[in-house]
């Protein structure tokens, strides 16, 4: 009785293997078929301690790529904030008058930032301010005494934070006019314009709701913050 046949590799595939065996090694999905083809053969009662290993070390490795491609990725994000922080900043000094750097403070620098906008609230010295100095529209909200407090803390306890950060459902109108119904998230910074003048606040408003969120880093966000706050004071001597 002659034995059974055995199907060949293919003379071509065969010469190739042969030739340049790192073809095989460089494929997982061909090394795992050939492993489950060896599996196979030995029978479910024998266990393959080295093919265990092998799979562990290919669930290490691909955490391990993972875990690589997200620093990568996080790198890149930083890298970019920098630069559009930066490139808001350079827009911001540009100016040499005042109504030119709200201009730029409204339009420019939100662009640079990719927000929705950017604005400046300044607390008159009495409850009831000129009304003709708060365009709802614009980069400037001149407010009430004491509403910066109030805007801070939401009611709460007061907070301590140099740079708060939090999701909303809707933006201010008093702070934002005619972009509060667009946001979702906002950065809040205290500016300390002297000691003879009432405290301010820059506001920047942003429609995605994840653009700022508690926990994230404040760093550069801070720095813009205070040079339009050295800005700021330099204009109003």
């Amino acid at each position: 009785m002659s034995s059974p046949s055995v199907a060949s590799v293919p003379e071509t595939l065969r010469s190739q293997i042969l030739a340049d065996p790192d073809l095989i090694l460089q494929d997982t999905q061909i090394i795992k078929a050939l492993l489950g083809a060896e599996d196979s053969a030995r029978g479910r009662k024998v266990v393959d301690l080295r093919g265990a290993a092998i799979s562990r070390l290919e669930t290490r490795l691909d955490q391990l790529e993972n875990t690589h491609q997200n620093v990568i990725s996080a790198a890149y994000d930083n890298v970019s904030t920098t630069s559009q922080v930066h490139r808001a900043i350079l827009t911001m000094i540009a100016p040499m008058e005042f109504d030119a750097f709200l201009e730029t403070l409204g339009t420019a620098v939100p662009d640079c930032l990719r927000i929705r906008a950017v604005r400046l609230v300044l607390e008159a010295e009495d409850s009831q301010p000129d009304m003709t100095l708060n365009p709802v529209s614009g980069t400037l909200s001149l407010l009430p005494a004491g509403f910066v407090h109030g805007f801070v803390t939401e009611g709460r306890r007061a907070r301590s934070n140099p740079v708060i950060l939090r999701r909303i459902a809707q933006g201010s109108a008093l702070v934002y006019g005619t972009a509060a119904a667009d946001i979702r998230s906002e950065a809040v910074v205290r500016l300390d314009l002297g000691p003879k003048r009432a405290p301010g606040l820059l506001v920047l408003g942003a429609d995605k709701p994840e653009h700022f969120a508690p926990g994230q880093a404040t760093d550069l966000l801070e720095l813009f913050c205070r040079v339009c706050e050295r800005l700021v004071r330099s204009w109003l001597k």
